[in-house]
């Protein structure tokens, strides 16, 4: 894998496609693209997964919410592509048991419920991880002692999946550089590069780590940028009235298993407003999300409030009234942005909960095209309806260039390969240990496995080379050092941030999100990356900003 520096210098070369944005989406995009033969780079001005990819509820599923308002197709699509990210990453895509109570004032009867489950398992085709049961309140107190039982009718417990989002979108974007796009991070674009018929033909892109800009020519560029979107557009054209998107911020909070301890997810219903939140089992953690709300401002600062934190608490106090969070209980929060489409102004008010997660591609007059709204389970599906609208755009210009299928439904991503057909982590975790030899326990090899893949087998040598790096980064916790070094030469990681959040989650996992640590590891990554001292004390500090933006809630 090239270094960061080593694709930031290939950027300036000419391009069939020049995408905007790291996030699921758009290295979705580059993905297929590369695959059908064009040439493919990427720009994203901070790291990869940086917004809301890795933000997110961190669920793949189908959305069995959305039958409520009759969107089967949404649903259909979902869970066909459920069951494709299953098959690409096993290791980062694994079955979760989803709970989901009823009780005597639902607005639901029992019995509907149960007829949407079958309908959920039908637009499957009945291949869901596992099919639902019904269960009795007895069951679920056997099932989950931690939530009440009280005035509970029955609950179906019915089977999704659960991610790591952040590597997720870092797997897809390492396969697209496998096959030759250029995925470059810390790259920014500034402006647009237009012909003389005023069509976009490329932008102009500062490394927002040395200052220096770039010329990137493409022959179509595409604006995958999430909440940045309206601001991509305004770029290449003039802002006239309101924006394409409507934003909500989705809030969650993390606590310790102990706090609330749960072996699935729970489905549970806001006590004051009936929206529908998840408390969700996360190793020996529990976070309990999301909120949906408006919001105004900088994407890049976008934080939990108090109030967001005390409305997630009412929610869990109320199913797990003998398990009571309190403010002191919570170790982290995060906050994301929903880059919704907005609904048409003449349709009324509309709750944020009702916005629709459907997508859009857009194709501006100056042939920019634009990719808006959408969920993370689908990003497949949306990237290679993107880049069909890109080669129909070449084809319309005079393209004749035959391409290749892509094949994205079917090439597992690189810590897939070689994954056993049978999905045993154990088993690959045993391949793991074996590798460090001696120098990582059996913790950190399950670790290792259910994070990198296979490619956790190489980490674990690099343990066994290097031993000083099978230390770990914080007591208590599997992440070792040797994942600040491979961050930084095989992962393109170029900030103490870009470990801690995205590369390892001690952010979200460490009882001090990493604050003793920090020092230490913007040592280690600096001594890979060969910063000065300087440097290394400015990536320490951006962290602790981030670690603040975190607890800002706190002060309030």
């Amino acid at each position: 894998m090239p270094t960061r520096d080593e694709m930031w210098e290939k950027l300036g070369e000419d391009v069939d496609l020049l995408v905007i944005g790291g996030g699921i989406t758009g290295v979705g995009i580059a993905r297929d693209a590369v695959r059908r033969g064009l040439s493919v780079a990427l720009v994203e001005m901070n790291d990869l997964a940086f917004g809301t990819s890795s933000r997110s509820s961190k669920l793949v599923h189908g959305g069995l919410r959305y039958l409520e308002h009759y969107e089967f197709q949404m649903v259909f699509e979902s869970v066909s592509e459920r069951r494709i990210l299953m098959d690409l990453a096993p290791h980062l895509v694994n079955p979760l048991g989803f709970l989901f109570p009823v009780y005597e004032d639902a607005r639901q009867s029992l019995f509907m419920i149960n007829a949407g489950m079958w309908i959920y398992d039908g637009l499957s085709l009945f291949r869901s991880p596992k099919r639902h049961q019904k269960l009795k309140p007895k069951d679920v107190s056997e099932l989950e002692p931690a939530l009440t039982v009280e005035k509970l009718k029955g609950a179906p417990l019915y089977y999704d999946c659960a991610t790591d989002d952040a590597r997720l979108t870092l797997e897809t974007a390492l396969d697209a550089a496998a096959h030759g796009a250029t995925i470059a991070t810390g790259a920014k674009v500034t402006s647009f590069l237009k012909s003389k018929d005023g069509h976009v033909r490329g932008a102009v892109v500062k490394d927002t780590l040395g200052g220096a800009l770039k010329e990137v020519r493409a022959r179509v560029v595409v604006n995958a940028t999430g909440p940045w979107t309206d601001r991509t557009m305004a770029m290449s054209t003039p802002k006239k009235g309101a924006g394409v998107l409507r934003p909500t911020k989705g809030v969650h909070l993390v606590v310790e298993r102990e706090v609330l301890p749960i072996t699935n997810a729970v489905v549970c219903f806001h006590p004051t407003d009936q929206r529908v939140l998840f408390a969700i089992p996360w190793g020996d953690h529990t976070y309990v999300g999301t909120t949906d709300t408006d919001f105004e401002g900088d994407p890049a600062d976008v934080a939990a409030t108090r109030d967001d934190v005390d409305y997630l608490i009412e929610a869990a106090v109320a199913y797990f009234p003998e398990h009571r969070i309190q403010h002191e209980d919570v170790i982290s929060t995060w906050a994301g942005l929903r880059p919704l489409i907005a609904p048409p102004s003449e349709g009324g008010e509309v709750d944020e909960s009702a916005v629709s997660r459907e997508h859009e591609i857009l194709m501006g007059e100056d042939g920019l095209i634009t990719i808006a709204g959408g969920k993370l389970t689908t990003y497949r599906k949306m990237a290679a309806e993107v880049v069909d609208h890109a080669v129909q755009y070449l084809r319309l210009r005079g393209e004749r260039r035959r391409y290749k299928h892509a094949e994205t439904e079917f090439d597992p991503l690189p810590g897939a390969v070689g994954w056993p057909e049978d999905d045993d982590h154990d088993a690959v975790a045993n391949l793991v240990f074996d590798a460090g030899k001696g120098a990582v326990d059996g913790e950190v090899a399950r670790h290792l496995a259910d994070r990198y893949g296979m490619r956790a087998i190489e980490v674990a040598e690099l343990c066994r080379d290097r031993r000083e790096l099978a230390a770990r980064i914080v007591k208590g916790r599997p992440a070792v050092h040797a994942e600040i070094v491979w961050g930084a030469t095989r992962e393109l990681a170029t900030s103490v941030s870009d470990i801690m959040i995205r590369r390892t989650q001690l952010f979200y996992r460490a009882r001090d999100q990493g604050a003793a640590v920090t020092d230490a590891v913007a040592q280690r990554l600096g001594e890979t990356l060969g910063w000065t001292d300087t440097q290394m004390k400015e990536s320490a500090d951006a962290y602790r900003v981030d670690v603040a933006r975190s607890r800002r809630w706190r002060d309030e």
